[in-house]
């Protein structure tokens, strides 16, 4: 049996054995795996549904489409925010995506940089070990505040970002 770990800041919650708590999020886990159905997923075979709970209420979804030129392919993710955005946009309070066999997995790295653009402070994804805040999934996320603040983008630090700015490109 496992040890249940106790909830840090980013963790609000825990989890005991390969069961992640669902609380909160069963409707959205019956809508992920009810769109995970409709994928297409021809190549892999491996289906992805996610849902989400909008800051208005809404309950958005997205599959994966793939597509013979791998590259182009769509993570379900990408359809989730297409959604969002298209139903009036607004900000993402919950987020979780199962597989074709309805189990919870999680987003790609690309797709957690997806979604953190489109979260609420709130946000809370559901993982195969439970509840957690974006900051526990992806943390030190690149964002817009990073392209306001050429110093906040610039790894060679505010120095090289205020010369670059003057107009040494050094």
């Amino acid at each position: 049996m496992d040890t249940p770990t106790p909830a840090g800041p980013t963790e609000p919650t825990e989890t005991t054995g390969p069961t992640a708590q669902t609380a909160g999020f069963d409707a959205l886990l019956d809508s992920a795996r009810d769109v995970a159905q409709r994928a297409y997923a021809p190549y892999s075979g491996f289906r992805v549904g996610a849902a989400g709970l909008a800051d208005d209420g809404r309950t958005v979804t997205g599959c994966n489409v793939e597509n013979a030129g791998y590259g182009v392919t769509l993570c379900a993710e990408c359809g989730l925010v297409s959604e969002l955005i298209a139903g009036g946009g607004g900000k993402l309070e919950k987020f979780v995506c199962v597989n074709g066999d309805g189990e919870v997995i999680m987003p790609c790295g690309r797709c957690r940089q997806l979604l953190a653009e489109h979260a609420s402070p709130q946000f809370r994804i559901l993982t195969p070990l439970g509840e957690r805040t974006l900051d526990a999934v992806l943390p030190q996320a690149f964002g817009p505040a990073d392209l306001d603040d050429p110093a906040a983008a610039d790894p060679a630090g505010p120095a090289a970002a205020e010369r670059r700015t003057e107009g040494d490109p050094s």
